[in-house]
């Protein structure tokens, strides 16, 4: 990828909120929002036919919507010698707009310094995306910077902003930064993944201190804590209750038919449903351990991207798990986990349901 230029300021930006559409609305009441993997051929070069089966799968699986051109999407689709941010954006929302038939949220990733990050949310905007998810990986640029960039991309569209684990590139963002970026002008949710029960709670406290704390959504990104995240209310010092919305997560990447089962089973079990909560309760270190193969944390999740490969391969939506940079793979090991846990907690995978529908899908 070309050397981005440096954070610059924005121009200007209206007072006004994000305007009110149905698929905003549904960001707000909050989905399953799975990270959209990428299909290649065993060369390496695009597979559409399975990347538009994917979309059909997270389509007919219950999702709220999907986020592409994220990390799970493998950020190397910028690259010159690649060339498929576009393409991939666009065949996503292409299926999306012709088969959905529902408010369904279409999140695009967006990368890079200002004018990087500016122009791919352009692109998002022209093919009907609904907001962009920022990357707060953004070398050198301090807390201020950030918010300029973010400030900059809301002009284009609403923005979701994104607290990421260090460990795949994240930082450390105070808590004075996600005050004001909840206050910025066109933020509609703040997806919190540190993978820390401390910096989690910091940054719901700071959300419920900004003035625009009641339109901005809390999307959770823990995958190694998902239901113990949405199953949590938040006592603020402010006296309000906060809940996480939903989840855009990788891990929703795969058996997402049931993760749109478990989030039914979370609002029931906040809504006073004892047998939910105890249903929920009882899965939520289950879906950890599932998370930890799939992710491949003993690898240090050097095999996270590989592993959903490897779900959605042994499912047959993928013809492989070949990534962009054929050396990432599974890590030693992975493998035999993700047969491990698909086999200890059969309420998790949803073999059945795509191969009821997969030749649908493909076709």
């Amino acid at each position: 990828m070309s050397t981005p230029s440096p954070v610059s300021a924005p121009s200007p930006v209206s007072a006004s909120s994000p305007a009110s559409t149905p698929a905003l609305d549904a960001l707000a009441h909050g989905a399953v929002i799975p990270a959209h993997p990428l299909a290649l051929h065993a060369d390496g070069t695009f597979d559409e036919r399975r990347q538009r089966a994917l979309t059909r799968y997270y389509l007919a699986s219950g999702a709220g919507g999907v986020a592409v051109a994220v990390h799970t999407t493998q950020f190397e689709i910028r690259e010159p010698g690649v060339g498929l941010l576009r393409p991939v954006l666009e065949l996503a929302a292409e299926t999306i707009d012709a088969e959905a038939g529902r408010p369904f949220i279409k999140v695009a990733g967006a990368c890079g310094y200002t004018a990087q990050a500016v122009a791919e949310a352009e692109t998002a905007a022209a093919l009907g995306y609904d907001a962009v998810l920022l990357s707060p990986a953004v070398p050198g640029a301090d807390e201020k910077g950030l918010l300029e960039r973010a400030r900059a991309v809301g002009e284009v569209l609403p923005v979701i902003g994104f607290y990421l684990q260090e460990a795949v590139g994240g930082r450390y963002l105070s808590p004075g930064f996600w005050s004001a970026f909840t206050d910025l002008p066109a933020t509609a949710a703040v997806k919190i993944a540190p993978f820390d029960r401390y910096r989690t709670a910091d940054v719901v406290r700071a959300v419920a201190a900004a003035d625009r704390a009641d339109e901005v959504a809390l999307y959770t990104g823990n995958d190694d804590d998902i239901i113990g995240d949405l199953l949590t209310p938040y006592e603020t010092a402010n006296g309000t209750r906060r809940w996480f919305a939903g989840g855009l997560l990788g891990q929703w990447a795969v058996w997402t038919s049931s993760a749109a089962t478990l989030l039914d089973d979370v609002r029931a079990a906040r809504a006073g449903d004892h047998a939910a909560m105890v249903r929920c309760l009882a899965r939520r270190t289950e879906l950890t351990d599932a998370n930890s193969a799939v992710f491949d944390v003993r690898g240090a999740f050097r095999g996270c991207i590989a592993g959903v490969h490897e779900v959605l391969h042994r499912q047959g939506l993928l013809a492989n798990i070949r990534c962009l940079d054929p050396a990432e793979t599974l890590s030693p090991g992975q493998a035999e986990e993700i047969t491990r846990v698909a086999e200890a907690y059969p309420w998790l995978t949803d073999d059945a349901f795509v191969a009821e529908h997969l030749d649908a899908w493909l076709s």
